[in-house]
């Protein structure tokens, strides 16, 4: 199944903190578009508390709840009662491109693997709820070139479809790239070869997911 070409993610890094018997749970979410990401932010987690029992992580690097780039560590909880809840509540959250870490500091008293899976899952739900987020849109180019008196018909049919023109080159014909989201790249040519009466010459260009 492909992943959407939209879809929300982090808008920026969160923490949130729990008090389980004595323990504290600290969560930190952030951004993670890779594993490589994920990795750095579990990092700099670690070194901003070097003293603490645990620092145990999950991550889900593509679109909500795809489990094509996710990863996990209970870092010395016994295993199953760390990462696997909180990548459970990632993935069920309805955010992509996201990393938690959950840094605990050990109370003295023992959750037991259940105490210990609830205190993960909730330190993560605790987090996501203060977390706000920003839309990931994946976008596509479309060149075409349209004689002077078409060009503004071509104008017209942008703002329906998110689409705006990037470059534009005049001389025997006006000749445009065009950035629009990848869902709408489709109807967009369909569009403007309807609007031009099939006179449109269209040149693939590569995908451009900034």
């Amino acid at each position: 199944m492909a992943e959407p070409h939209r879809f929300p993610i982090p808008a920026d890094r969160v923490r949130s903190e729990d008090v389980i018997d004595r323990s504290r749970f600290l969560c930190t979410v952030a951004p993670a578009a890779t594993p490589e990401l994920a990795q750095a932010v579990v990092r700099e987690v670690e070194a901003e508390f070097p003293d603490a029992t645990h620092h145990c992580w999950a991550f889900v690097a593509g679109a909500p709840g795809s489990t094509a780039r996710i990863g996990m560590s209970d870092d010395g909880e016994p295993h199953g009662t760390a990462g696997r809840p909180m990548l459970t509540v990632l993935l069920h959250s309805g955010v992509g491109e996201i990393v938690a870490v959950v840094t605990r500091y050990y109370g003295g008293t023992k959750l037991g693997t259940g105490g210990l899976a609830r205190a993960y899952a909730g330190a993560v739900q605790s987090a996501l709820a203060r977390l706000t987020t920003r839309e990931k849109v994946d976008y596509g180019t479309l060149s075409v070139a349209v004689g002077y008196a078409q060009y503004s018909a071509v104008q017209h049919l942008l703002a329906a479809h998110e689409a705006e023109i990037v470059t534009d080159a005049f001389a025997e014909q006006v000749t445009l790239d065009i950035r629009a989201p990848l869902p709408h790249l489709g109807a967009l040519r369909e569009a403007i070869a309807n609007a031009t009466h099939g006179q449109a010459i269209f040149t693939e260009t590569p995908t451009d997911n900034a």
